[in-house]
């Protein structure tokens, strides 16, 4: 029997998008949390991930399943229109690719530890899917490695996760040989890329120097070709990937994610959804990343298709406008992007202008009143450019990473016209457990009920104040279990233990949960946040390098999901800053002349020459460039016991040390992108 989608009912109560379970409220916890409209569903219809792909291949073998654009010319760089690959063809592919696998493993040429693991080093590209497709059919375990990974990160999962094969781009195997003294159990390197005779040469017998098989793809196909044999069954507990999360103040941690885990994630988001076998997606984010893999995942589950991105940035609405998607998977910055671009061609002076507001103004009041996104005149004549831009075709544009505003959400329902929904998740629950409601007009700022497949909870964080008895909505740290959870960190019991609680996920978000059943993430309970261009910051780890400073009796870091940059409030040391504010404003100040450093602190030559002290010191600690501060308040009413922002062993509480600061750092915000290259700083 082929699945397919499952769409809304054609009236649903929005009101209600969430029910609390009777009988499961504990002393500090809400009750449990269920979808309103689908409660929990079988995640038995597709078990594995086996069962995802032949659902997809039973509705059409001969639909078009992974497309890319070739290289037709260096100079100029161009890149040629679609082609594609069938599910029939891909199907006979990944039998290929997982029967070499599964040949070079059984005759011991590759070796596992506990789990026989595959790498994939690259940027998107079909063979990124046929390989991870071939794992699945042949009880492997993949492990994605982001293609921007430094080497000294490679060099932990490699030896971690014991990779004994990589797959990976031509430009990267010079790095993966260097390494290879340092990773004993790398054996092969494959090349996605042909290469041309001296080049294979050269890397074949330096290979041979370290111990390393280099191979063409071509030729790791023929190979299973010669020794091919039929998939394997998996099961729901079988081990199919290794998620390495990114580190901030610790190395990457490997999430295990069984065949059910990831099968239940896909199955899921076909709740709510009405689109048609070929329904096409453009991959362009990284596969590496739980977000893209289980949204491929999804089209593969309903027949759909997905284009790969050429790889280069500055070319995705080329590369937009070529394939004419259905779905457009993004993250807030780059609808920020677009919503900017939009607003800057729109909202000029003159006659043009004032239509563009109109238009606004006419389809966001439609749009509350009554959910509808089209207006067949404003889009005709204003709308349907910035629609084309993204191809003209789109249904579904999904946002999860990091929170975006509700503002940029609903103008871009209005101007392109389609759906969008905002998603909530991690690596750990395969990327999503809940996501807006389509057509629900006023989910703006909340990540909307729980996915079919999963139960959500509040637990009071009384460090921070939140508890589920807070009016006029509960708070609390953020659970969740179901299905598509993880069980374990691989080597990792401590970690395990830690974020694995009596079944439930310890999310580290805090949540609150409205009178309609939507959740909005509100604080981090952990003070590790994602800025908008989803670069994780650990706050406190950032202070402890600041506080260093000679200048710094006291530093609060502040951060933004919705901006890109960090802010900090400074309380300095007057015995220091006082021979700085002497030197920039050529005028002797003392350290006990309170009046003269209130009056200095104001001086925005002060302000910068501080900054810039303050950033030396971040360059010799090597933060990253969106670990810096970029804007600063200075204060000398320091932060204490008494104003309830220290604990009593003089910790900052983040939450109150805002509150009292809270009105001159959304001033420092209201400012806007600070000028200059942040990476540079």
């Amino acid at each position: 029997m082929t699945v397919t989608t499952i769409d809304f009912p054609d009236k649903f109560d929005y009101s209600i998008q969430s029910i609390a379970v009777p009988g499961t409220k504990r002393p500090g916890q809400t009750a449990h949390y269920r979808n309103a409209l689908y409660g929990l569903v079988d995640v038995n219809v597709l078990p594995t991930l086996p069962d995802v792909f032949d659902n997809g291949y039973n509705i059409n073998p001969d639909s078009r399943l992974l497309g890319h654009r070739p290289l037709v010319s260096t100079n100029p760089l161009k890149f040629g229109p679609y082609v594609w690959q069938t599910y029939k063809q891909v199907d006979g592919r990944r039998r290929r690719i997982g029967s070499a696998l599964h040949r070079l493993f059984s005759q011991g040429e590759l070796q596992g530890e506990d789990l026989q693991t595959v790498g994939i080093w690259s940027v998107n590209r079909p063979e990124w899917q046929l390989v991870e497709l071939a794992l699945h059919a042949y009880n492997k375990v993949g492990v994605g490695l982001y293609d921007t990974l430094g080497k000294d990160s490679v060099e932990y999962i490699i030896n971690h996760a014991h990779l004994s094969i990589i797959f990976t781009t031509v430009d990267h195997i010079p790095a993966l040989l260097k390494l290879a003294p340092k990773v004993a159990a790398m054996k092969m390197i494959v090349s996605f890329d042909n290469l041309s005779q001296d080049a294979r040469k050269a890397l074949v017998a330096w290979g041979e120097t370290v111990g390393v098989q280099v191979k063409e793809f071509s030729e790791f196909e023929k190979y299973g070709e010669e020794h091919l044999i039929p998939p394997i069954p998996a099961s729901p507990d079988t081990v199919a990937s290794l998620c390495y999360t990114s580190g901030t103040t610790s190395q990457p941690k490997g999430v295990v994610l069984t065949h059910g885990n990831l099968a239940s994630s896909a199955y899921s988001n076909m709740f709510g959804m009405e689109y048609s076998p070929n329904t096409s997606v453009l991959s362009y984010l990284p596969l590496a990343h739980i977000y893209e893999r289980v949204v491929e995942l999804t089209t593969l589950a309903i027949g759909g298709c997905i284009g790969f991105s050429t790889g280069d940035n500055l070319r995705l609405l080329e590369d937009a406008q070529m394939l004419k998607p259905h779905f457009f998977p993004a993250v807030p910055r780059v609808l920020n992007r677009v919503y900017q671009s939009a607003m800057a061609a729109g909202n000029v002076p003159g006659l043009k202008g004032a239509l563009f507001r109109a238009a606004v103004r006419a389809k966001l009041d439609q749009y509350h009143a009554t959910g509808v996104s089209t207006h067949a005149f404003w889009d005709a004549l204003v709308f349907r450019k910035i629609r084309a831009v993204l191809g003209g075709n789109l249904l579904l544009v999904s946002t999860g990473s990091a929170p975006i505003s509700a503002e940029v959400i609903d103008f871009l329902k209005i101007a392109l016209f389609c759906e969008i929904t905002e998603g909530y998740g991690m690596t750990e629950n395969c990327g999503v457990c809940t996501h807006t409601f389509k057509a629900d007009p006023n989910c703006g700022g909340t990540i909307g009920p729980p996915q079919p497949v999963n139960e959500l909870k509040l637990v009071d964080v009384p460090s921070m104040n939140y508890t589920v008895e807070d009016k006029p909505n509960p708070r609390g740290e953020l659970c969740v279990r179901g299905p598509n959870c993880f069980t374990r960190y691989y080597k990792d019991e401590k970690n395990t233990r830690d974020t694995l609680q009596d079944g439930w996920i310890h999310t580290g978000d805090v949540a609150e949960v409205d009178t309609q059943g939507r959740f909005k993430i509100v604080d981090r309970v952990k003070n590790i946040m994602k800025l908008s261009q989803g670069e994780y910051v650990a706050l406190e780890k950032i202070e402890n390098m600041y506080v260093a400073c000679p200048l710094v009796q006291q530093i609060f870091v502040h951060g933004d999901s919705l901006q890109s940059y960090l802010l900090a409030v400074l309380i300095p040391d007057p015995v220091t800053l006082a021979p700085l504010v002497s030197r920039v404003l050529g005028e002797k100040v003392t350290s006990d002349d309170i009046p003269a450093l209130e009056k200095a602190i104001k001086d925005p030559r002060v302000v910068a020459q501080v900054l810039t002290v303050l950033n030396k010191e971040a360059m010799k600690n090597r933060l990253a460039g969106f670990e810096t501060i970029k804007r600063l308040h200075i204060s000398l009413d320091p932060f204490s016991i008494e104003d309830n922002t220290l604990t009593p062993t003089f910790k900052v509480r983040r939450k109150d040390a805002f509150a009292k600061y809270a009105t001159e750092l959304q001033a420092l915000y209201a400012l806007g992108e600070p000028n200059g290259d942040a990476s540079k700083l």
